[in-house]
């Protein structure tokens, strides 16, 4: 008898032993929200324990798309995954705007970067107020911790500037040998939302409750918290998310388990809500902080120096004569309530009776109020429309509407003047002048151009597309910032969830800016737009125009076919060289060019699922204009001394 209580004895302490030291119950930790805390150093906040079989493994996340960050291209290039593979497996193309706060399965390749698992990805700092607390928890949706981007990043927290490039590790994990032998093949890091409950989280993948539980060392009680990565368990390669998770929480939080009872009855355990609340409210106050105490630290940025010149004459100011939009604001849509209305007197005499030497273009005359400049421009009918538009947004890089008038039937629309004409004036003026723009100005210039077409796109409410962009409907200001003017063919994409797809047999337009897709079909959607910018950067680096006559005189050569022929082939560097404006006399960087050049040769891809989206386009380009305001012209003969093997393939 005492023999057989020994036995028994032993045999269960052994199988308590070989539980404690199965794997897939200690997979990895859960983080718990405590990466809300940057100061708290914990391991569980710098990533998942490198535990599994392989230091390297395909894995999985998962991204809310919200704009800019609202396609397979930005969304890739935020993640540092290929857009190619996001495609396939959510089922959008390329450059298809994916409907807002919808979830996207991401591949990536997680390995082993010392102690942790970890995807790589990259950001450069656009504003000065962002934190590594505001990268890792809001742009990057806590896919990473702040924690985990200060220790592997060279910057301290209050040396952060715009333009830094940051290592952003990613949180992501490869199976266990146990988690293998069960048959899970795959882990995905899953962003838990409001109303999540371990039984929802695990019927969406088709995975196991318990072993969701045990990946992440929880039990079935175990508070979760929205915006914290949940690995799930696959046996399989995941598919595109059929349910929405952007259920709301529920009016009330549901009751944690009391009993032992309640604990059998139900594996079910949804997100606390009251400590979700309280977390957000957490975040927003740390945000707010942070803003508070780092704000005086945030630069204006400095205008790109204007030389001496002489400014060509302004003869191509596109305030249109069509019916003309100006339009949007600096990222965050508000509404200006009102705008001042002019009486006709005033009018009048601001433009000199609307005198000939005050006229711009067309029915566009110069004006001074009160001794500030603008430009009034007439038009006939009822414009009520455009008006309602104008007053409700506004952007620092699209002409401002400030008033009107009506008067006799007539409307007097009443712009902001920009005092350097047009880009085509600069560009390809008709008149003797001795100035011309620099690299950086033009490169400043095609950042500002992109900068309002991607609020356009993306932040105004409804969403438009300008349908009308050329050189000549970008007007510089005293320090040569561009803004996009006239308004009159602007669109409003109402079919947003089919990425604007919209069917006109009005093609109305310029020729060589017209995208293939809307000549030949009246296709419009915001890739139009694209493809006419694509043109414009073409315009800004070999100072030609959209549309000319062949260098043997025997028929038209468009810009954005030439591009092609440029970039293909060999000799790359040469012709490139031949290509850009005689006018800058080799004053600028080849490299950048270069990349500049491909940027405008993709959007002008005749095929409308290879063209970038904006955001795509708006971030490639801040990332030239940032290396262009470092580069030192003294330095372009080493520079493209360099290039030589670069080019010539």
């Amino acid at each position: 008898m005492k023999r057989s209580r020994f036995y028994y004895i032993c045999s269960l302490f052994l199988l308590v032993l070989m539980l404690k030291q199965n794997p897939s119950n200690a997979q990895q930790a859960y983080v718990n929200n405590k990466q809300l805390d940057c100061n708290a150093d914990v391991n569980i906040t710098d990533g998942f324990e490198c535990n599994g079989v392989q230091s390297s493994c395909q894995s999985y996340l998962t991204f809310r798309s919200n704009p800019p960050y609202n396609s397979a291209a930005s969304i890739g290039l935020l993640l540092g995954a290929e857009p190619s593979l996001i495609s396939e497996i959510n089922n959008y193309t390329n450059f298809q705007t994916i409907p807002t706060n919808t979830q996207i399965i991401i591949p990536v390749n997680c390995s082993c970067s010392g102690k942790y698992y970890q995807h790589n990805s990259t950001y450069k700092l656009q504003d000065a107020t962002e934190t590594y607390f505001i990268v890792s928890n809001n742009t990057y949706q806590g896919l990473t911790t702040c924690q985990a981007m200060i220790n592997q990043n060279p910057y301290g927290v209050k040396n952060l500037s715009v333009g830094l490039d940051l290592k952003v590790p990613l949180r992501c994990a490869c199976p266990t040998g146990d988690q293998i032998a069960s048959g899970f093949n795959y882990l995905l890091s899953y962003m838990i939302t409001w109303g999540d409950d371990y039984s929802a989280i695990a019927k969406l993948f088709g995975a196991d409750v318990q072993s969701i539980l045990d990946a992440n060392e929880l039990k079935a009680d175990s508070i979760i918290f929205p915006f914290t990565p949940l690995l799930v368990p696959l046996k399989n390669k995941p598919g595109k998310i059929q349910v929405s998770q952007s259920t709301p929480p529920p009016e009330s939080p549901p009751q944690l388990p009391t009993t032992p009872t309640e604990h059998k009855s139900s594996t079910k355990k949804w997100v606390f809500v009251g400590v979700g609340i309280g977390a957000g409210v957490l975040l927003l106050l740390s945000a707010f902080l942070i803003w508070f105490f780092c704000g005086s630290r945030k630069a204006k940025p400095q205008p790109i120096p204007v030389p001496p010149i002489k400014r060509p004459p302004p003869q191509s100011h596109s305030y249109s004569d069509e019916k003309s939009w100006s339009v949007s604001t600096e990222g965050v849509r508000y509404a200006i309530e009102s705008l001042t209305v002019y009486k006709f007197d005033d009018i009048e005499k601001a433009t000199g009776f609307f005198g000939e030497a005050n006229k711009i273009k067309g029915s566009v005359y110069r004006g001074s109020f009160k001794g500030d400049d603008a430009a009034v421009k007439v038009m006939r009918g009822d414009v009520s429309n455009e008006i309602n538009l104008l007053k409700r947004i506004n952007h620092s890089n699209i002409i401002r509407l400030s008033g009107f008038c009506v008067h006799e039937g007539n409307t007097y629309l009443v712009y902001e003047y920009a005092e350097n004409g047009s880009v085509t004036d600069w560009l390809h003026s008709k008149y003797e002048t001795s100035s011309t723009l620099t690299w950086k100005q033009r490169v400043q210039i095609a950042y500002d151009v992109a900068d309002a077409l991607n609020y356009l796109h993306n932040y105004t409410n409804p969403p438009y597309v300008h349908k009308n962009l050329k050189t000549s409907n970008i007007l510089l200001d005293g320090n040569l910032r561009g803004k996009v003017s006239n308004f009159g063919l602007a669109r409003t994409l109402e079919n947003e969830d089919e990425g604007g797809f919209q069917l006109t047999r009005h093609v109305v337009g310029t020729h060589g800016y017209m995208a293939p897709e809307y000549i030949e079909n009246g296709v419009i959607t915001p890739k139009l737009d694209v493809f006419a910018f694509g043109v414009v950067m073409l315009e800004l680096l070999s100072g030609k125009e959209a549309t000319a006559g062949d260098r043997d005189g025997g028929g038209e050569e468009l810009l954005s076919a030439s591009i092609r022929v440029v970039l293909e082939g060999g000799n790359v560097r040469e012709k490139l060289r031949s290509f850009i404006d005689p006018s800058l006399r080799h004053e600028y960087p080849l490299d950048l060019a270069f990349s500049m050049a491909q940027l405008a040769k993709n959007c002008v891809a005749h095929n409308i699922n290879s063209r970038p989206a904006i955001p795509e386009v708006f971030m490639t380009l801040s990332k030239i204009f940032s290396s262009s305001l470092d580069w030192d012209p003294s330095d372009e003969l080493q520079r493209s001394s360099s290039l030589t093997q670069t080019y010539a393939r």
